[in-house]
């Protein structure tokens, strides 16, 4: 039954792909900035790169900056930066807004207003999200096998302290927006809160920063055409035999393969999914929120030739409204691993699912009761 609906969901996306509309953005108004600056647009269509050479916008004859691309027909979610996170677009007042949208059917001339950028707002007059349980390991924290340096937060559930107890451990991707509203670029998963407030099993939490413009490369396994390099296994690498050790070795944790999990979203759902297939011995589950499996269909020939080793659990989400692409592929790859494995699978897909945060918030608990079941 899994493999006809494969078939049947993927059948549709590829008579798409026959089409090709020309899409094009023009900034029309934007705050002020120096006159070496750039401007990217960064989407579901380019690995949510917020420095691609290719996305860059260019100064036109009537003194417009503009964007061209021909895409095939479907639904794109999108933002503007001035080449990385910390530049990205926010609202007139510093405060964070969601992905633009477009349904493309037609060819198309978008009209951009950019209200303002995030790091012309200090953080100072900004509260913080972050719960009193949430704290920074280190902003400089070493990465041997790629040779720069990571912030990594972690989260202590509120009986830490008080209890000699050891926990399961969740790592999680994309850092940035895990636990704090201030440095996150489209609102954060708030996994601090729920896990404040939720009576079942706690766990610590490890969140690794992206690496900015290096979060595309860091995040894929295998070479990108249009990316450059994959480092992924070089960043798999560092998560399980440089952090896991460091945070097994500080904290009180329960270290085996049952009770060692990861998860991530878009590039993040990626690395998580080949995360438990190079090292099945010591990830028991992974949670795979809209896995941009477009930019890597390598992994797939990884599902076939390593996913008969996993024995974890692995929960797989994804949304309607996020491309024509997304749900057919994460289809694919579940359905890959039904075939091969002994897993523990879940999929879930939401008819008005989004590639966003907010998105994610909302399915997180539902993955955390799932995994720690």
């Amino acid at each position: 039954m899994v493999r006809f609906l494969v078939i049947c969901v993927l059948l549709f996306p590829v008579q798409l792909l026959f089409a090709q509309h020309q899409v094009e953005f023009k900034l029309r108004t934007f705050p002020q900035v120096q006159n070496f600056d750039s401007f990217y647009i960064a989407g579901n269509f380019n690995g949510w790169n917020p420095k691609g050479h290719e996305s860059r916008f260019i100064l036109n004859k009537q003194g417009i900056y503009s964007y061209s691309q021909k895409m095939p027909p479907g639904l794109y979610e999108y933002k503007i930066t001035r080449g990385g996170w910390d530049k990205v677009e926010c609202t007139g007042n510093g405060a964070s807004i969601g992905n633009r949208q477009l349904k493309l059917g037609s060819d198309t001339v978008i009209f951009i207003d950019v209200e303002g950028w995030q790091d012309k707002f200090s953080l100072n007059g900004r509260k913080s999200t972050a719960s009193s349980h949430v704290k920074i390991i280190a902003a400089p924290f070493y990465i041997p096998q790629l040779k720069r340096t990571r912030r990594i937060w972690i989260y202590l559930p509120d009986d830490y302290n008080a209890s000699k107890k050891r926990y399961p451990v969740l790592y999680m991707n994309d850092g940035q927006n895990v636990f704090e509203d201030t440095t996150a670029y489209s609102g954060e998963w708030g996994v601090d809160e729920f896990l404040d407030s939720v009576k079942t099993t706690k766990c610590i939490v490890v969140a690794v920063d992206h690496g900015g413009d290096k979060r595309l490369n860091e995040y894929s396994p295998y070479d990108m055409e249009k990316f450059g390099k994959g480092e992924g296994r070089q960043y798999v690498d560092f998560m399980v035999k440089t952090l896991k050790r460091y945070i097994d070795k500080r904290y009180r944790t329960l270290p085996d393969r049952q009770n060692t999990f990861i998860a991530g979203s878009s590039m993040g759902g990626l690395i998580s999914m080949y995360a438990i297939l190079r090292y099945p011995k010591v990830f028991g589950g992974a949670g795979i929120f809209s896995p941009a499996f477009w930019v890597a269909p390598g992994i797939f020939d990884e599902i076939q030739a390593k996913g008969s080793k996993v024995r974890g659990n692995l929960f797989f989400y994804a949304g309607k409204k996020e491309s024509e692409t997304m749900v057919p592929l994460m289809i694919k790859a579940f359905g890959g691993m039904a075939a091969v494995s002994h897993a523990r699978l879940q999929t879930l897909v939401r008819d008005d699912g989004k590639h966003n945060e907010s998105a994610w918030r909302k399915e997180f608990p539902l993955f955390y009761d799932w995994i720690l079941r």
